[in-house]
């Protein structure tokens, strides 16, 4: 007979693997879903971070809890939101997802999202009513974080659309003093400038159709009227976007990376497009060929940030943490005063139980916001690792 602790073990990972047919057979042979294994990871954590739909479902019946905390502080609730994978944080929600619960950075499941251009889960986290104006421990909303870390481009955008109609505050003050409004003035985001003051209308009607359309979901009429307008212009890189993103919500990848790839040909030089063709890769599970992409934009533009700022998101959700460091080195060479750099670079040598190292790099991010209580608590953290290393 197999002891309950090693069925509860064999839980955990056969979701994370996502066999649903011996997931069901675990629970019959008496697995508990409250489990936790070293990291502090339920069942429906180690499914959450793989994005095992069919697993959650299971388990969420099963009676799994969706604000279970790991030793990093993560819950799956939020776990959903921080990477995207919108049709699991919807599955949470009628299972007392709580909508106000904040990762260790003091963020809701809307922050991470908004930052990282999740707009399908940005959309859900607004619909589900978590706040909008919550800001995190380094003191960004998620229109900040949207505006900070995006790039101004088609899909933030959007998300920032969205963030405004459901009434973020666009001059809600930074840590700094400098509200939405500013940092997109300073970053030269027309459009998103336009957007934060009323002023931005779309006067294309196929584009106004396929926004309304994509945000009911109805991703096969967006392909539709999108086929019509490239018949009529096929030059307009829009049309090619709204296409390519229906048909990766109906996880038709290939189809919307060729999408993408077609308006790359028309115009290899929108920076824009290649965030999409390095998503849509990422969603293939394709790691190599995405982070190809990212390296493309750094080639074109090598003072570029946005790009290996999210080059370095993605490094980290594969555990490539010392390749993260080396992209978080180059971000700090161009901009030595962003102190969320350091803050990340700092998680990524706790990661590698670099903990001088880590501290020094905490250490940078208190001198620019020596005010900041997460900075001296993640230094404080660091030391007593290294004192316990």
């Amino acid at each position: 007979m197999v002891k309950t602790e090693t069925l509860n073990q064999i839980l955990i990972n056969v979701s994370e693997q996502g066999d649903v047919d011996v997931v069901r057979q675990l629970l019959v042979e008496g697995a508990r879903v409250g489990y936790k294994d070293v990291d502090g990871r339920t069942a429906l954590m180690a499914a959450t971070q793989k994005n095992q739909i069919e697993v959650v479902k299971v388990l969420l019946e099963a009676g799994s809890d969706v604000n279970t905390r790991d030793i990093t502080q993560l819950t799956p609730f939020i776990c959903s939101g921080a990477n995207g994978f919108h049709e699991i944080l919807s599955l949470m929600l009628p299972y007392g997802a709580d909508l106000n619960s904040v990762n260790r950075f003091g963020g809701t499941a809307l922050l991470p999202s908004s930052e990282k251009g999740y707009l399908k889960t940005v959309q859900r986290c607004l619909e589900a009513g978590i706040p909008v104006n919550h800001a995190n421990n380094l003191g960004w909303s998620a229109l900040l974080e949207s505006v900070i870390l995006g790039n101004g481009g088609r899909l933030y955008s959007m998300i920032i659309e969205l963030l405004v109609k459901a009434g973020a505050d666009v001059n809600l003050p930074d840590r700094d003093g400098k509200s939405s409004l500013q940092h997109a003035k300073e970053l030269r985001h027309e459009k998103v400038v336009k957007i934060l003051t009323n002023r931005y209308v779309e006067q294309n009607e196929y584009i106004n159709k396929a926004k309304t359309l994509y945000l009911d979901d109805k991703y096969e009429e967006v392909i539709s009227e999108m086929n019509q307008a490239i018949e009529t212009n096929p030059n307009n890189l829009d049309y090619y976007f709204y296409k390519g993103y229906s048909l990766q919500e109906l996880k038709r990848y290939d189809e919307a990376l060729e999408e993408f790839k077609k308006a790359l040909v028309i115009n290899p030089n929108d920076l824009d497009l290649y965030f999409y063709t390095a998503n849509c890769l990422r969603l293939m599970k394709k790691p190599k060929e995405a982070l190809r992409e990212y390296d493309k934009v750094c080639e074109l533009d090598p003072n570029e940030t946005f790009y290996r700022y999210h080059k370095s998101n993605y490094l980290r959700e594969l555990g490539r943490h010392e390749e993260a460091v080396g992209e978080m080195d180059m971000l700090l060479a161009l901009q030595p005063n962003r102190y969320d750099f350091s803050f990340h670079k700092a998680n990524s040598l706790r990661s590698l139980r670099r903990h001088e190292a880590a501290i020094e790099a905490i250490e940078n991010a208190i001198a620019n916001d020596p005010t900041n209580p997460l900075y001296q608590l993640h230094k404080n953290q660091s030391l007593e690792l290294l004192k316990n290393n």
